[in-house]
């Protein structure tokens, strides 16, 4: 079952992420959807991406997904967002030389991660990386450039997701 993701209403960086017969609200980028993604613009890329693994903190998400592949997420976890380094758009170990994005977050929003296959085969220095779908702000703000849901949307979402599962994200 894939998953459509369209920009909705009159601020970009304002979604509306659909499967099967279900619509949910989602939270863009805050440069909205863009063709060309570039690190640090704040677009999240249109394209179709396979959903590829999972990553959850246990202590605030206690069930994995049935289907995909799941990490568990560390205080030591983190996802590389520098072009020099070696493994730009991959997940680290921290501490980390290069420029990181740490996983385990106060604030919620990474309590369960989704990542597309992006900028992964093969790994473009400079083309964007950890783009996720994951949980969103109370107010839906704009992300970096990956798609947010609801804690509630997630659940209701999560027990069909596969590795085969796309998701659409048109401009």
């Amino acid at each position: 079952m894939d998953i459509t993701v369209i920009q909705q209403g009159s601020d970009i960086h304002n979604g509306q992420l659909c499967m099967s017969e279900k619509h949910f609200p989602c939270a863009l980028g805050r440069s909205g959807i863009v063709d060309d993604k570039r690190e640090g613009d704040g677009g999240t890329p249109a394209g179709v991406w396979k959903l590829q693994t999972c990553w959850l903190r246990s202590d605030k998400w206690p069930t994995p997904p049935q289907y995909l592949p799941t990490h568990l997420i560390k205080a030591s976890s983190g996802w590389s967002d520098d072009p020099d380094d070696p493994e730009y758009n991959c997940p680290v170990t921290l501490p980390h030389i290069f420029s990181y994005e740490k996983l385990w977050r106060l604030d919620d929003q990474y309590d369960v991660i989704i990542t597309l296959d992006h900028n992964l085969t093969p790994i473009v220095p400079g083309a964007g990386s950890a783009v996720f779908l994951h949980l969103a702000k109370p107010d839906y703000g704009p992300t970096e450039g990956c798609i947010a849901i609801s804690r509630a949307h997630m659940r209701e979402i999560l027990p069909f997701l596969t590795p085969e599962t796309n998701m659409i994200i048109q401009t």
